[in-house]
């Protein structure tokens, strides 16, 4: 793989995770995008429990953490196909980005003080990205896996 610009790397978690009002209100926070990964990180709060019995987290949370940093790794293999797209042209595939399909499988009750999701691409063709994605808490306890497809193009 080539190496991706930075700057631009750094645009798509701007873009896709912090400036998304639903995810700032749920707490979702981008840390990293690379090539080989993405990773951002969440809080548990009360009005993240979907359980409250047992307190654990949501799995609409869950789903919607896996999504975002499932599409913001699709939307590198934007970058593989064109690694010199300027800024301005990325932008305007991104607002194409689309969720196609997204299977999580719940393996653990959502116990924790931090989630941190993680994101890996499979596949970056042309029009549809293929992405695997973890959830896990600040224990490292796997929460839950995902696996995504994404329209890219």
């Amino acid at each position: 793989m080539s190496s991706l610009p930075q700057e631009a790397l750094h645009m798509l978690g701007e873009a896709l995770v912090n400036n998304i009002p639903f995810n700032r209100h749920i707490g979702l926070t981008y840390q990293t995008v690379s090539e080989e990964e993405c990773v951002i990180t969440f809080d548990m709060k009360p009005e993240l429990v979907g359980n409250y019995i047992q307190g654990i987290l949501h799995g609409g949370v869950i789903s919607s953490a896996m999504d975002m940093v499932g599409g913001t790794m699709a939307a590198v293999g934007i970058l593989h196909s064109n690694p010199a797209t300027h800024l301005e042209e990325l932008q305007k595939k991104i607002a194409k980005l689309s969720t196609i399909d997204l299977r999580v499988d719940f393996l653990r009750p959502g116990r924790g003080k931090q989630f941190i999701a993680r994101a890996e691409l499979l596949r970056a063709g042309k029009r549809v990205a293929v992405v695997r994605t973890e959830l896990r808490n600040e224990e490292g306890v796997q929460i839950a896996v995902a696996t995504g497809s994404f329209m890219v193009g």
